[in-house]
């Protein structure tokens, strides 16, 4: 079960696996925590098997149960469940060290003890002399030549930093701010810019945003796909990876995505012209720049050099990202030649990831839908984000789990398809009220904190059970016990690419249960940052949107 806890106007769920084989029902009894005693009893479903694990399942729904405190539910003859709290905050802390993750995957910086605690680091990876690769050369920038390209986030485990990564990551960042700014604009993470004016929220993204401006050739507006060493560095704190850094060639996919951002940015940072002048005609130019060379280079996809062996996100096709692009650049600008470019009439919707940008476009249009020209058609983008939402929640339903996620959706990091899964059931919400899709997005929260087939929360530091060693270089080498908190490990699936450098193997080949608590197991247990963007805006929407009781 979720092992932090539950709005007191939630959706709450328990899934009992085992027992007897037959098709009785189950009588779990709530306790309160403190005293021991039973506030209520309810009884599960009749079991059903959950295909992707293979689990004879059954739920308990004790939604009704809305009083604050700490609790723990009890089936006699088994051990308790993990203590959990129903709380007005639920999820406050959960919200803030998703966010706070990103502070400490900053590169470029010290991270300081009255900012990081224990997890507090040297300076690592300056990235003021960053040279140009061969593949990157173009008029003006030779091979060899220097440039400084400062900040931006680490992009995962390692300590490379990738432009078409970064795009959605931030994107997620933003969008939690535009769509529940309430959630953020009082809360402080503790960061070094908390309390300049700007919500924590877009203080982080702007690390990011600034490093991603120095990624674009200022001579042609074609944007660098990476920065990155040759090689991934060791298992060593980042001030003690000191080879050369690039950048690597630019792509199509890297301009769209950096024109997008660029685009949704401008418009985020014009209210605050005071703190941060000029910032957002900036982002503008920069946005109409890239896709300008995105344009006239509509096929530049990612070729991995011969020398590189470092991250690749390649990506051969590139027609979400034009309509993303497009997209953002409408809303912001108000041209309907970029609504056209959207090509809205052929544009499915999907659930969002690095390679498949689609969604971000639709839940943008369908946010700003009020103040689109007329050459918008709102309907559509109305029924192309709740017929998505409609899919998804017809999957929890039917689901022996009540989740949304089947048997094709466990893959690499398969913790951020199903945040992103909620995500997207938010905007079906959000448009129709539905409380399916609210209850849907509760079930993907429920599941990253410990409703799954492993009984573990996946985000470090939160949960009764939850990882420990993550593939996350900062977390393996600082010598302090504990993960750094906060960050959501890509989850179980079936491909275990990284077998021959785990000798004790997997529990299981099955998706739901293919899962390492170790370091050696980079293809379940790293983090990235396109991974806890989802966890940070599922946490915001949840407390704005959750009801506070139930009917």
């Amino acid at each position: 079960m979720n092992q932090v806890g539950f709005l007191p106007g939630a959706d709450k769920w328990a899934v009992v696996v085992g027992g007897s084989t037959g098709n009785e029902t189950v009588t779990v009894r709530l306790l309160d925590a403190r005293s021991g005693n039973e506030v209520w009893r309810g009884n599960t479903s009749a079991p059903a098997t959950w295909q992707p694990s293979q689990e004879r399942a059954r739920v308990l729904d004790f939604s009704a149960f809305s009083t604050p405190g700490q609790y723990r539910l009890q089936i006699v003859g088994s051990p308790d469940s993990a203590t959990f709290r129903i709380a007005d905050d639920a999820y406050g802390a959960l919200q803030d060290a998703s966010l706070k993750a990103y502070y400490f995957n900053r590169a470029s910086t010290a991270l300081l003890p009255a900012h990081a605690g224990a997890w507090a680091r040297a300076l690592g990876h300056a990235d003021t002399r960053v040279l140009i690769h061969p593949s990157a050369a173009g008029p003006r920038r030779n091979t060899g030549d220097v440039i400084s390209s400062p900040k931006g986030w680490y992009d995962a485990g390692d300590y490379n930093k990738y432009v078409v990564n970064s795009g959605i990551s931030t994107y997620t960042l933003m969008a939690a701010w535009e769509h529940f700014p309430a959630r953020f604009e009082t809360r402080s993470t503790q960061i070094p810019e908390s309390n300049n004016g700007l919500p924590d929220v877009l203080d982080e993204a702007l690390w990011n945003l600034d490093w991603l401006l120095t990624m674009q050739d200022p001579d042609d507006g074609g944007v660098y796909h990476k920065l990155t060493n040759l090689n991934f560095d060791g298992t060593v704190m980042p001030d003690q990876a000191r080879t050369e850094r690039y950048v690597v060639q630019k792509t199509t996919a890297a301009a769209l995505n950096f024109a997008a951002v660029m685009a949704q940015g401008s418009r985020v940072f014009a209210r605050f012209e005071a703190q941060k002048p000029g910032l957002s005609a900036r982002m503008l130019a920069a946005a109409r720049s890239a896709w300008a060379w995105a344009r006239a280079n509509p096929t530049r996809y990612y070729n991995q050099p011969g020398d590189v062996r470092t991250g690749e996100y390649g990506d051969g096709y590139v027609g979400d990202e034009f309509a993303w692009a497009a997209a953002e650049l409408y809303i912001t600008t108000g041209d309907d030649a970029f609504w056209n470019a959207v090509q809205a009439n052929n544009l499915t919707n999907s659930v969002p990831a690095w390679p498949d940008v689609k969604g971000l476009a639709w839940t943008s249009l369908a946010h700003h839908r009020a103040r689109l020209t007329a050459a918008a058609d709102r309907s559509l983008i109305e029924r192309r984000v709740r017929e998505l939402a409609d899919r998804l929640s017809t999957q929890w339903q039917s689901s022996a789990y009540r989740v949304a996620m089947e048997n094709g959706d466990f893959v690499w990091g398969s913790n951020s398809l199903m945040l992103n899964q909620g995500l997207m059931m938010v905007q079906g919400y959000r448009l129709s009220g539905e409380a399916r899709h609210l209850a849907g997005a509760q079930a993907a929260m429920d599941y990253a904190l410990g409703r799954n087939a492993l009984g573990m929360s996946m985000v470090t530091g939160f949960g009764t059970r939850s990882p420990q060693r993550p593939h996350h270089r900062p977390s393996a080498a600082d010598g302090v016990t504990a993960p750094v908190p906060g960050f959501i490990v890509g989850g179980p699936h079936s491909g275990q690419q990284d077998l021959s450098s785990c000798s004790g193997g997997y529990p299981s080949n099955l998706g739901p249960r293919s899962y390492l608590d170790d370091y050696c197991s980079y293809s379940t247990n790293e983090v990235a940052i396109n991974w806890n963007a989802p966890l940070v805006y599922l946490s915001a929407a949840l407390q704005a949107l959750t009801p506070r009781s139930r009917p």
